[in-house]
């Protein structure tokens, strides 16, 4: 995998009326093949990766930051209007609803051009303006940078969800927003087409930052 890790596919962003909130990766194509994880942070603030093998696990928990990791089956499907996640503790059945705004205007930006690193260090600072706590460019752990080219998002319009046998509460804006890592969601609950790109920063043996990787 070198020093350069590229994750396609899409992220799901859900609050809940009591303060828990669930981040969901379903990456169609991966350094590790096909596969689904969740973050979720407590109404505590303790953050917890839910993963699906060691190897997902060790990977993720080294550039983002958990309280706890759990390594158990990880089960999302993404079908025409709706989302359905059962992950140990995490239940998690939502309807997806229009297109935001937001992924109309996205949609306009050639998708090699959405997903280019260089155009999301450029954009990153509008990003944040446009939607306080979102970025598309930044530090991640253990000096990598980690870039997100979102090229379309939907609204997710109802969730029920389920945490250790127990109703989360009604669907809500993510807030305050996650703090896994240097970007949250969006505030409102969403989906996005998304591709990750995590590269190494630096070269081994060099202190200096290395480019942005294509």
């Amino acid at each position: 995998m070198g020093g350069r890790w590229v994750f396609d596919g899409h992220i799901a962003g859900i609050g809940t009326g009591s303060g828990l909130r669930a981040v969901v990766g379903i990456w169609q194509e991966s350094p590790f093949g096909p596969f689904a994880d969740v973050m979720v942070q407590l109404p505590s603030g303790r953050r917890i990766l839910l993963a699906p093998a060691e190897e997902v696990a060790e990977f993720i928990a080294a550039t983002y930051s958990f309280e706890e990791v759990r390594v158990l089956d990880v089960a999302a499907m993404l079908a025409g209007q709706s989302l359905a996640v059962d992950a140990g503790p995490l239940v998690i059945r939502a309807g997806i609803g229009g297109r935001a705004l937001l992924g109309s205007l996205l949609r306009t930006v050639p998708r090699p051009l959405a997903v280019h690193t260089r155009w999301l260090t450029a954009v990153s600072p509008l990003v944040a303006a446009a939607s306080p706590g979102t970025r598309t460019f930044g530090t991640a752990g253990n000096g990598r940078l980690e870039y997100y080219g979102v090229s379309d998002l939907h609204h997710v319009s109802s969730a029920v969800v389920g945490w250790e046998g127990r109703d989360a509460g009604p669907l809500s804006p993510i807030s305050p927003p996650v703090t896994f890592g240097f970007s949250s969601v969006p505030p409102r609950p969403s989906l996005a087409r998304v591709r990750t790109t995590v590269a190494e920063s630096r070269r081994a043996g060099d202190n200096s930052p290395s480019k942005p990787a294509p």
